[in-house]
Protein backbone atom coordinates (compact mmCIF):
# COMPACT_ATOMS: atom_id res chain seq x y z
CA UNK A 1 0.00 0.00 0.00
CA UNK A 2 1.44 3.29 -0.94
CA UNK A 3 2.14 5.81 1.68
CA UNK A 4 2.14 8.30 -1.37
CA UNK A 5 -0.50 10.20 -3.21
CA UNK A 6 0.24 11.74 -6.33
CA UNK A 7 -1.86 14.54 -7.25
CA UNK A 8 -1.09 15.17 -10.64
CA UNK A 9 -1.06 18.88 -11.74
CA UNK A 10 2.17 21.04 -11.75
CA UNK A 11 0.14 24.18 -10.70
CA UNK A 12 1.10 24.74 -7.06
CA UNK A 13 -1.74 27.13 -6.15
CA UNK A 14 -4.04 23.85 -7.05
CA UNK A 15 -1.59 21.42 -5.37
CA UNK A 16 -1.32 23.47 -1.97
CA UNK A 17 -5.23 23.80 -1.87
CA UNK A 18 -5.65 19.93 -2.58
CA UNK A 19 -3.07 19.21 0.00
CA UNK A 20 -5.02 20.98 2.43
CA UNK A 21 -8.17 19.04 1.89
CA UNK A 22 -6.26 15.75 1.54
CA UNK A 23 -3.74 15.88 3.96
CA UNK A 24 -6.05 16.18 7.00
CA UNK A 25 -8.64 13.74 5.62
CA UNK A 26 -6.22 11.02 4.86
CA UNK A 27 -3.89 10.19 7.78
CA UNK A 28 -0.55 8.70 7.21
CA UNK A 29 -0.73 9.80 2.75
CA UNK A 30 1.47 12.50 1.74
CA UNK A 31 0.00 14.26 -1.26
CA UNK A 32 2.57 14.73 -3.80
CA UNK A 33 2.63 16.61 -7.10
CA UNK A 34 4.42 15.98 -10.69
CA UNK A 35 7.20 18.26 -9.86
CA UNK A 36 7.83 15.30 -7.22
CA UNK A 37 7.96 12.42 -9.10
CA UNK A 38 10.48 11.80 -12.83
CA UNK A 39 8.90 13.56 -15.46
CA UNK A 40 6.64 11.64 -17.73
CA UNK A 41 4.89 12.75 -21.31
CA UNK A 42 1.91 14.49 -20.42
CA UNK A 43 -0.86 13.88 -23.22
CA UNK A 44 -3.24 16.37 -24.17
CA UNK A 45 -6.37 16.86 -22.95
CA UNK A 46 -8.76 15.69 -25.47
CA UNK A 47 -11.49 15.03 -23.40
CA UNK A 48 -14.75 15.97 -24.35
CA UNK A 49 -15.77 17.13 -20.61
CA UNK A 50 -14.21 17.53 -17.16
CA UNK A 51 -14.79 13.83 -16.67
CA UNK A 52 -13.10 12.64 -19.29
CA UNK A 53 -10.08 14.70 -18.96
CA UNK A 54 -9.76 14.19 -15.19
CA UNK A 55 -10.09 10.01 -15.52
CA UNK A 56 -7.20 10.10 -18.68
CA UNK A 57 -4.79 12.27 -16.32
CA UNK A 58 -5.17 10.23 -13.45
CA UNK A 59 -4.84 7.13 -15.36
CA UNK A 60 -2.42 8.41 -16.77
CA UNK A 61 0.08 9.17 -14.16
CA UNK A 62 -0.70 5.90 -12.11
CA UNK A 63 0.60 4.51 -15.68
CA UNK A 64 3.98 5.95 -15.73
CA UNK A 65 4.31 6.37 -11.73
CA UNK A 66 2.90 3.25 -10.60
CA UNK A 67 1.38 5.89 -7.34
CA UNK A 68 -2.26 5.68 -7.13
CA UNK A 69 -3.16 9.57 -8.28
CA UNK A 70 -6.05 11.63 -8.30
CA UNK A 71 -6.63 14.51 -10.77
CA UNK A 72 -9.14 16.91 -11.87
CA UNK A 73 -10.20 19.23 -14.40
CA UNK A 74 -12.31 22.17 -14.10
CA UNK A 75 -12.78 25.25 -15.98
CA UNK A 76 -15.78 28.07 -15.99
CA UNK A 77 -18.65 27.71 -18.01
CA UNK A 78 -20.65 30.76 -19.20
CA UNK A 79 -24.08 30.66 -19.74
CA UNK A 80 -24.20 33.68 -22.38
CA UNK A 81 -21.35 31.47 -23.98
CA UNK A 82 -23.34 28.33 -24.28
CA UNK A 83 -21.21 27.12 -21.55
CA UNK A 84 -17.52 28.08 -22.80
CA UNK A 85 -14.91 27.95 -22.23
CA UNK A 86 -15.40 24.79 -20.66
CA UNK A 87 -12.89 22.21 -21.07
CA UNK A 88 -10.80 25.16 -22.91
CA UNK A 89 -10.97 27.06 -20.17
CA UNK A 90 -7.22 27.31 -19.44
CA UNK A 91 -6.35 27.58 -23.44
CA UNK A 92 -9.19 30.04 -24.14
CA UNK A 93 -6.69 32.29 -25.59
CA UNK A 94 -4.63 30.43 -27.32
CA UNK A 95 -2.20 29.93 -24.71
CA UNK A 96 -2.25 27.43 -22.28
CA UNK A 97 -2.27 28.61 -18.53
CA UNK A 98 -2.03 32.74 -19.01
CA UNK A 99 -4.77 33.57 -17.07
CA UNK A 100 -4.43 37.63 -17.81
CA UNK A 101 -5.09 36.93 -21.55
CA UNK A 102 -7.53 34.01 -21.07
CA UNK A 103 -9.91 36.90 -18.92
CA UNK A 104 -9.07 39.68 -20.88
CA UNK A 105 -10.71 37.76 -23.88
CA UNK A 106 -13.71 36.48 -21.89
CA UNK A 107 -14.50 40.03 -20.46
CA UNK A 108 -14.54 41.10 -24.20
CA UNK A 109 -16.60 38.59 -24.99
CA UNK A 110 -19.40 39.64 -22.33
CA UNK A 111 -18.80 42.87 -22.81
CA UNK A 112 -22.06 43.82 -24.12
CA UNK A 113 -24.04 41.47 -22.07
CA UNK A 114 -26.15 42.73 -19.64
CA UNK A 115 -25.32 42.33 -15.73
CA UNK A 116 -28.60 39.77 -15.72
CA UNK A 117 -27.40 37.58 -18.22
CA UNK A 118 -23.57 37.23 -16.92
CA UNK A 119 -24.44 33.98 -14.94
CA UNK A 120 -21.31 30.92 -14.90
CA UNK A 121 -20.63 28.18 -12.93
CA UNK A 122 -16.87 26.64 -12.13
CA UNK A 123 -17.15 22.94 -12.62
CA UNK A 124 -14.53 20.83 -11.21
CA UNK A 125 -14.38 16.76 -12.04
CA UNK A 126 -12.25 15.16 -9.51
CA UNK A 127 -10.82 11.70 -10.22
CA UNK A 128 -8.85 8.86 -8.47
CA UNK A 129 -7.22 5.90 -9.67
CA UNK A 130 -5.00 3.10 -8.57
CA UNK A 131 -2.49 0.82 -9.71
CA UNK A 132 -5.08 -1.80 -9.24
CA UNK A 133 -7.58 -0.10 -11.22
CA UNK A 134 -9.77 0.68 -9.66
CA UNK A 135 -11.35 4.51 -10.33
CA UNK A 136 -14.17 7.29 -9.10
CA UNK A 137 -14.94 10.27 -10.89
CA UNK A 138 -17.51 13.11 -9.56
CA UNK A 139 -18.45 16.35 -10.39
CA UNK A 140 -19.02 19.53 -8.43
CA UNK A 141 -20.12 22.88 -9.27
CA UNK A 142 -20.54 26.58 -7.80
CA UNK A 143 -22.77 29.31 -9.29
CA UNK A 144 -22.22 33.05 -9.87
CA UNK A 145 -21.78 35.73 -12.40
CA UNK A 146 -18.64 37.13 -14.32
CA UNK A 147 -18.48 40.25 -12.91
CA UNK A 148 -16.61 43.12 -15.69
CA UNK A 149 -13.47 43.72 -13.56
CA UNK A 150 -11.15 41.44 -11.47
CA UNK A 151 -11.32 42.36 -8.08
CA UNK A 152 -9.09 40.67 -5.53
CA UNK A 153 -5.74 38.66 -5.80
CA UNK A 154 -5.89 34.96 -4.16
CA UNK A 155 -6.71 32.41 -6.03
CA UNK A 156 -5.47 31.99 -9.79
CA UNK A 157 -7.21 31.81 -13.14
CA UNK A 158 -11.31 33.23 -13.42
CA UNK A 159 -11.23 33.89 -10.00
CA UNK A 160 -11.04 37.48 -9.77
CA UNK A 161 -14.32 37.70 -12.24
CA UNK A 162 -16.14 35.43 -11.04
CA UNK A 163 -18.60 36.51 -8.47
CA UNK A 164 -20.24 33.24 -6.18
CA UNK A 165 -23.62 33.73 -5.89
CA UNK A 166 -24.81 35.22 -2.30
CA UNK A 167 -21.62 36.69 -2.01
CA UNK A 168 -20.42 40.05 -2.26
CA UNK A 169 -16.29 39.25 -3.08
CA UNK A 170 -15.18 37.66 -5.92
CA UNK A 171 -13.69 34.15 -5.42
CA UNK A 172 -9.81 36.16 -5.83
CA UNK A 173 -10.94 37.89 -2.67
CA UNK A 174 -12.12 35.31 -0.69
CA UNK A 175 -9.74 33.57 1.85
CA UNK A 176 -8.10 30.19 1.19
CA UNK A 177 -10.18 28.35 3.95
CA UNK A 178 -13.49 30.13 2.38
CA UNK A 179 -12.73 29.19 -0.84
CA UNK A 180 -11.79 25.68 0.43
CA UNK A 181 -15.60 25.41 1.64
CA UNK A 182 -17.43 26.87 -0.96
CA UNK A 183 -15.50 26.26 -4.25
CA UNK A 184 -16.29 23.97 -6.86
CA UNK A 185 -12.78 22.35 -6.34
CA UNK A 186 -13.24 22.02 -2.50
CA UNK A 187 -17.10 20.53 -3.22
CA UNK A 188 -15.51 17.71 -5.33
CA UNK A 189 -12.52 16.91 -3.46
CA UNK A 190 -14.34 17.11 0.03
CA UNK A 191 -16.13 14.41 -2.19
CA UNK A 192 -13.58 12.19 -2.87
CA UNK A 193 -11.91 12.22 0.11
CA UNK A 194 -13.63 9.34 1.38
CA UNK A 195 -13.47 7.23 -1.82
CA UNK A 196 -9.50 7.66 -1.68
CA UNK A 197 -9.50 6.90 2.01
CA UNK A 198 -11.13 3.69 1.21
CA UNK A 199 -9.55 3.07 -1.99
CA UNK A 200 -6.01 3.11 -0.32
CA UNK A 201 -7.44 1.50 3.18
CA UNK A 202 -7.61 4.02 5.03
CA UNK A 203 -10.53 4.34 5.86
Amino acid sequence: MSDRLLLATRNPGKLAELQRLLESAVPGVAVVGLRDVPDYPEAPETGATFAENALLKAREAVRYTGLPAVADDSGLTVDALNGMPGVLSARWSGRHGDDPANTALLLGQLADVPDERRGAAFVCAAAVVTPEGAERVLERSWRGQVVREGRGSNGFGYDPVFLPDGLERTAAELTAAEKDALSHRGQAFAALVPLVAELLGRS
